[in-house]
């Protein structure tokens, strides 16, 4: 290759190789999740993928678009595999498809397509769906339940009843609940003794998938398919609300720890808030958004009334990404840092 003129393109940057790699880097969160759950979420992610596929070629049919190009570039997977980490590991099948429907045909395509919606869609899907269905998405089963795949399989399908110990509620949503239930008769520091919940610091076992979420998310970081901004942003937002409101009153305020390793932050961090098409797109920008949308998700996982609010921070978000974008473009070349 001639590198004395332009233009100066030093590796294949297409949208089939980004998506690919995006799956790949999710692959240490999953293999997280079958160590603690079960192989059932890989039942969820090919009935995510399927819907996904199905519904993206429907509206390239629709919208008379070539299917091979677009139905091959990995999009629609990632926002299906997205969805799948996102809700109950033994929803049942048909939460999954209306999730999946929404996000692919309303926030994706009728809004023009991959590089046209102005909102995540994985995220309208959470919102969607738990907002419409929050009985069901909030009932993540408790580890050491001792469900065979088959036994886990036919909850999935409908074929068995939903036993209670699908009822448990996600370590965000336990210590809410009790401290609430509690009225300043429990303290956080004793709620967070109890390893049977908890686990070490963010939830029984749920740790290790945030740790693998971090991997994935840092291995897209080295090789520069996510920029640093947003992920440190969202990361920084997050640590200095929850440590701030924790040297204040460690009594009712959980560590910034708990919040890093508990629910989608580690998620969100690396694989929602650096979405190109839906985030900011200057450096500054980038950051700002990361930042915001992590401060947002710390005032409603713990003042509102959601046990985790990194879906509806990030679409808050979305929709003030022009303004942010407007203020924060570079100056021009040969403007003395006017814009």
């Amino acid at each position: 290759m001639d590198f004395t003129t332009p233009p100066y393109l030093l590796k294949n940057a297409s949208v089939q190789r980004v998506m690919l790699q995006v799956l790949l880097a999710l692959l240490p969160g999953i293999a997280a999740y079958v160590w603690l759950i079960g192989p059932i979420i890989f039942v969820q992610l090919a009935i995510a993928s399927l819907a996904a596929l199905a519904a993206e070629a429907l509206m390239l049919k629709l919208r008379d678009k070539p299917l091979g190009l677009f139905l091959g570039d990995g999009s629609a997977l990632v926002t299906a595999w997205l969805i799948a980490l996102t809700f109950p590991p033994m929803a049942p099948w048909w939460l999954l498809v209306v999730g999946v429907l929404f996000a692919i045909v309303v926030a994706k395509h009728l809004y023009g397509g991959l590089g046209q919606n102005p909102f995540n869609p994985a995220m309208v899907a959470f919102a969607v769906c738990i907002v419409s269905f929050p009985a069901l998405m909030s009932q993540w089963p408790a580890l050491g339940l001792g469900l065979s795949f088959n036994q886990q399989l036919d909850i999935v399908a409908g074929l068995a009843p939903r036993v209670d110990a699908l009822t448990g509620a996600t370590p965000l949503d336990a210590i809410k609940t009790a401290l609430k239930l509690g009225e300043g008769s429990i303290d956080v520091p004793s709620l967070l003794a109890n390893q049977n919940i908890f686990g070490n610091f963010a939830g029984r076992g749920w740790e290790w998938v945030a740790a693998g979420y971090l991997l994935g998310g840092l291995w897209l970081w080295k090789r520069g398919i996510v920029g640093w901004q947003a992920p440190a942003g969202f990361i920084a937002g997050l640590v200095l609300i929850a440590g701030a409101l924790w040297l204040w009153n460690p009594a009712q305020f959980a560590n910034p720890l708990f919040h890093l390793f508990s629910g989608g932050a580690m998620l969100g961090a690396f694989f929602i808030v650096t979405d190109p098409v839906s985030g900011c797109t200057t450096p500054k920008g980038k950051f700002i958004f990361g930042l915001a949308a992590g401060l947002l998700a710390y005032l409603i996982r713990v003042f509102g009334g959601y046990p985790d609010g990194v879906a509806f921070a990030v679409l808050l978000l979305n929709i003030c990404v022009p303004l942010i974008d407007m203020y924060t473009q570079p100056p021009i070349f040969g403007m003395k840092g006017e814009k």
